[in-house]
C-alpha cells in the first residue's frame, strides 16, 4: 500500500500534460519560435531511468517542464529550440549522466521528438502521445 502511494506521486497529474501541449503550441504561435516535445521511454522495471529524469529536472532550463507519466516514460518540454538542437542536448545529457553516475550499463533509453512549429495549432493529447510512443521500444 505504502509502496502504490509513492509510486503515485511519482506520476504527475494528467490534466498538466493538457496544459504542457497547450503551452508549447502557443509559444510556438506567439513567439514564432519552434518547441520540441520529446517522448522519453525505458524498458519496463529500468532502475536507471527515474534517476535520469531526475537528472534531468536538475539540469534543464527554468522554461523547459516534465511531465512524468509512468515510471518508464515522461514527456520533456524544451521551448525556443528545434528538433536538432533538443536531439544533441538530450545526447550530451545522457552522456553526462553516464559519466557522472556510472553504473554496471550505459543508460540507453528511447528518445522520440516532436517539432512544434510557429501556426501549427493546438494539438490534442491523444496526437502527441501516439506520435512519441506508438514505435516499438528498441525495435
Amino acid at each position: 500500500m505504502a509502496t502504490q502511494a509513492i509510486m503515485n506521486s511519482m506520476n504527475d497529474d494528467p490534466r498538466r500534460l493538457r496544459v504542457l501541449i497547450h503551452r508549447a503550441t502557443e509559444l510556438a504561435s506567439l513567439h514564432s519560435v519552434p518547441s520540441v516535445l520529446v517522448g522519453l521511454r525505458a524498458r519496463e522495471g529500468d532502475l536507471l531511468f527515474p534517476e535520469f529524469v531526475d537528472y534531468l529536472q536538475a539540469t534543464l532550463r527554468v522554461e523547459d517542464a516534465i511531465f512524468r507519466m509512468t515510471r518508464e516514460r515522461v514527456v520533456l518540454h524544451v521551448a525556443d529550440v528545434d528538433r536538432t538542437q533538443t536531439e544533441d542536448v538530450l545526447r550530451r545529457l545522457i552522456s553526462d549522466f553516464n559519466e557522472q553516475y556510472p553504473s554496471t550499463a550505459d543508460a540507453e533509453f528511447e528518445v522520440r521528438c516532436v517539432e512544434i512549429k510557429p501556426g501549427l495549432g493546438d494539438l490534442s493529447v491523444k496526437d502527441v502521445l501516439t506520435d512519441l510512443f506508438t514505435a516499438p521500444l528498441y525495435h
